[in-house]
């Protein structure tokens, strides 16, 4: 067995120290893909509201048409800011699965990538941040057209 008798470019224990730092990139995937999923169900409910009021539409009369077409201009809008938020979210999982390659990549091949794992690291949670701040934008506009009895619930 020649093999274990060479001399190999990097030891186990290397390898399991690179396997240490990229577990919490890792946890941070799993985050992102939770709110990926929640994200999904959001724009998918918005999508089935749109198509419900849009065939509603043409038996409505002129005044229920406008009303229609005003909360169609409102799930327009949380579409948007949904849609916003999910490409930040993919960017953000693109990043951080970057991160974890260039980990093992520096590790493997002994050059020093701290910088750009650090920066791309840093923009991958700036993306989160921002995906955040659309779906917290998302949520309010939601809560503000929420109507009871006529009454209008949100406040934000």
């Amino acid at each position: 067995m020649l093999w274990l008798h060479m001399e190999s470019p990097f030891h186990i224990s290397d390898i399991a120290g690179v396997i240490q730092l990229a577990v919490a990139p890792v946890f941070l995937l799993a985050g992102v893909g939770a709110t990926l999923n929640v994200l999904a169900t959001r724009i998918g409910r918005i999508i089935d509201r749109a198509r419900a009021m849009e065939d509603r539409l043409a038996q409505a009369s002129p005044e229920a048409a406008e009303d229609l077409h005003q909360r169609l201009r409102v799930l327009s809008e949380r579409a948007t800011l949904i849609q916003r938020a999910m490409v930040l979210c993919v960017v953000c999982a693109l990043l951080v699965s970057l991160v974890v390659t260039a980990l093992f990549v520096s590790s493997s091949l002994r050059i020093n990538l701290t910088t750009p794992i650090a920066v791309t690291f840093v923009v991958a949670l700036l993306s989160l941040a921002a995906a955040l701040v659309y779906f917290l934008r998302e949520v309010f506009l939601a809560t503000n057209s929420l109507q009871f009895g006529g009454a209008r619930v949100g406040r934000g």
